[in-house]
């Protein structure tokens, strides 16, 4: 999937996602607010894993969590790790080897997002 076609809307729900098709562009949202105001890496760690480092603050988990709450409901085969510990908040997304496209549609458009919103570090 090219970088443009992850940028596009409805670019990696999966056919297996029971969320109404009407609601999908509004959860696509959620995790672009997600990925464009708390994601500080992205780190692909297998082909059924991704690890993001969230910005350590409690306004991101909280949001993270129940964004991921809501995710589980519909895309039950998501398996989200949401860790804090010494200073750092990472979120581990896995999936079975049958969705590693839907993973890899998600990685795209986390660094598009990223890309998009991040301000160059200064030092």
């Amino acid at each position: 999937m090219s970088a443009e076609h992850a940028a596009g809307p409805m670019s990696w729900a999966s056919e297996a996602c029971t969320l109404p098709t009407s609601e999908q562009p509004l959860r696509e949202a959620e995790f672009d607010e997600l990925f464009a105001t708390a994601v500080r890496g992205i780190e692909r760690r297998g082909p059924g894993l991704l690890r993001l480092e969230l910005d350590p603050t409690e306004p991101a988990a909280v949001s993270s969590a129940g964004l991921l709450a809501r995710e589980t409901s519909c895309c039950s085969f998501f398996t989200f790790t949401l860790t804090a510990s010494g200073g750092r908040l990472i979120l581990e997304v896995g999936v079975p080897s049958g969705r590693v496209e839907v993973l890899d549609g998600l990685a795209e458009r986390a660094a598009a997002m990223q890309s998009r919103w991040s301000s160059p570090v200064s030092g």
